[in-house]
């Protein structure tokens, strides 16, 4: 797995670029928010601080949001919960607090890169919703005939109604099967990243809230 580091401090960032590469992963540092900008393309993941010297860090992840769908871990010393849901909200797939468990924090990382197996075109599973067309092969989702970015969360959660259009999927389910085991942040993270997936789709009604159950996907 290849990974990004966008980490400013040099024992910190050394320390994770050491520990990925000791268990078989190749980890770039970058300092600053801005290489992480034009150079997220081919990184499978990217793991980043919010303390950065050039931007703070969550206006570069939006920033990053704009042009690519790359998992983000965001790893940082911010531990209330505002920091927490506005991460979570500005596109990260995971938020870890410093100082972390590389263990755990790979686990995470593993989690939020997980792909299913690629299937024959021919077999190709297409599901379509008024305007709203979901190519689960592909992971591409869009509104109108344009392409909607999504974060790796954001599509699981898609994936995950879609399968059963109409039938309702329980929260418990959804935090079962999109963050697993290694899932131990934050009760309000399957919120928040319905939140931003509702307002990307900007359907209304598309997703349907099922008071104290879970959630629909259309009729």
């Amino acid at each position: 797995m290849r990974l990004a580091v966008v980490e400013d401090d040099d024992g910190v960032g050394d320390a994770l670029v050491e520990a990925f590469t000791a268990r078989g992963h190749h980890a770039d540092r970058m300092r600053r928010g801005s290489e992480i900008l034009t150079a997220h393309r081919g990184y499978d993941a990217v793991v980043l601080d919010l303390g950065l010297p050039d931007a703070d860090g969550l206006t570069i992840l939006r920033q990053l949001r704009e042009v690519s769908g790359v998992p983000v871990v965001i790893l940082t010393a911010r531990s209330d919960e505002r920091s927490i849901v506005r991460g979570l909200r500005s596109g990260a797939d995971d938020y870890v607090i410093k100082p972390p468990r590389i263990a755990e924090l790979l686990a995470r990382i593993d989690n939020v890169t997980r792909r299913p197996l690629a299937v024959p075109a021919a077999t190709a599973r297409i599901v379509q919703t008024d305007d709203v067309r979901v190519d689960l092969d592909r992971r591409r989702v869009d509104v109108d005939g344009v392409e909607i970015p999504l974060t790796t969360k954001e599509f699981e959660l898609v994936e995950a109604l879609v399968e059963r259009p109409g039938a309702a999927v329980s929260r418990q389910q959804l935090m079962d099967r999109i963050w697993g085991d290694a899932f131990v942040a934050v009760s309000r993270t399957l919120d928040v990243h319905m939140t931003g997936l509702r307002a990307k789709l900007d359907r209304p009604g598309l997703i349907t809230t099922i008071r104290g159950y879970g959630y629909r996907w259309g009729d």
